[in-house]
């Protein structure tokens, strides 16, 4: 077993990705003696970190076994990169529209007077600041999600955790120090997707094993601030999958999210995307609701749909993108009509609204 602080039972990822000496491997060849928990089939082949040499790695976005402080990160996620012990209750607000446009949180009130909708996310960088990272002050002044944004205390608001790699980051280290957790769960946002950590196909299979947890974990710590929360998932492999399967039956959450921002390119739709969302849609239970981000495209939401059929909520930022340019989205595609700000609006997300399964989902 890899120890360290010389403390037994602690575990961390082997340095070099030596599965031999990994507590976390799986294969046939694994020591018994050194195995504590086998979730991982063995190293990333496609890794571009493995065998890494430097020494001075504190600064590297990369976790993995070779790291310098890789102690204090096993810390950080409890020891361990399994699931078992997270658990995320709470249940979805009432009455969740299946379509929620995301806004960048200025002019909502405009915007919504030629719509009246619903429900309204805001992304995680409109709140929580890339440069200072701390809360903007116009969040941090007291109200409600609702209040700031200017809408009506019956419409719900979503707060879309996700972002690019060094907000989600920057997060993560100050949301104890900066008790972000707690300071957001006073303003009072409906439903939190919770922040996710990022799975790409050239990094340590231990970076994913971590990320994977982190992104649980984080969605536990807005539940137990008593925040409805949704966890995003991440994966890799097939085994990332089945381990979440498992982990839902066991505990089951309010809902899954999957951020689908990032595959814009069809190989990766294809390759990644598409056999993860066909493999869930037949292996969790058949009444959990999916909320994915990032979708647009006509043919794309009709697969979800064909997948996840009224327990699919879809949330997106195109009709606020478009609508700032006078452009609305139609079954044509785009089409630009210098129209007003809020009309552009309207337009899109009742013609994205249209693509998707009616029923409102959420408590009674």
């Amino acid at each position: 077993m890899t120890t360290f602080l010389g403390l037994p039972g602690r575990t961390a990822p082997a340095a070099r990705c030596d599965c031999r000496r990994c507590p976390w491997y799986s294969g046939d060849d694994a020591d018994p003696a050194v195995v504590i928990a086998p979730v991982c089939s063995g190293c990333n082949s496609d890794c571009s970190y493995c065998g890494c040499a430097n020494a001075a790695c504190t600064s590297c976005p990369i976790r993995c076994g070779s790291r310098i402080d890789i102690e204090a990160w096993m810390v950080d996620i409890g020891d361990t990169v399994e699931f078992d012990d997270v658990t995320i209750t709470g249940s979805l607000p009432p009455h969740l529209p299946t379509f929620i446009p995301q806004v960048d949180g200025s002019g909502v009130a405009e915007l919504d007077a030629a719509l009246s909708w619903p429900a309204y996310a805001v992304g995680l960088r409109r709140l929580f600041s890339p440069r200072t990272h701390t809360i903007f002050p116009r969040w941090a002044d007291g109200g409600t999600a609702a209040e700031i944004l200017r809408l009506p205390s019956t419409t719900l608001t979503v707060l879309s955790g996700y972002g690019e790699d060094p907000l989600v980051e920057a997060f993560w280290t100050a949301r104890h120090r900066d008790r972000l957790i707690e300071r957001i769960a006073d303003l009072r946002f409906d439903l939190v997707l919770a922040p996710n950590y990022s799975i790409y196909g050239n990094w340590p299979r231990a970076e994913h094993l971590i990320n994977m947890r982190r992104s649980l974990l984080l969605a536990a710590d807005f539940a137990d601030a008593g925040v409805p929360t949704v966890p995003n998932l991440y994966w890799f492999r097939l085994e990332d999958l089945r381990r979440y399967a498992r982990w839902i039956a066991d505990s089951p959450p309010p809902a899954i999210a999957i951020n689908l921002q990032t595959v814009r390119e069809n190989n990766h739709w294809e390759s990644w995307a598409l056999p993860g969302l066909y493999w869930l849609a037949e292996n969790i239970p058949p009444q959990l609701p999916v909320i994915a981000t990032g979708l647009s495209r006509p043919n794309r939401v009709a697969t979800l749909v064909e997948l996840f059929g009224p327990r699919l909520v879809l949330i997106s930022q195109n009709p606020a993108q478009y609508a700032l340019h006078g452009a609305v989205m139609t079954a044509e595609g785009r089409q630009d009509l210098h129209a007003r700000v809020p009309d552009a609006f309207a337009t899109s997300v009742r013609y994205m609204a249209s693509l998707l399964p009616q029923p409102v989902l959420g408590g009674a």
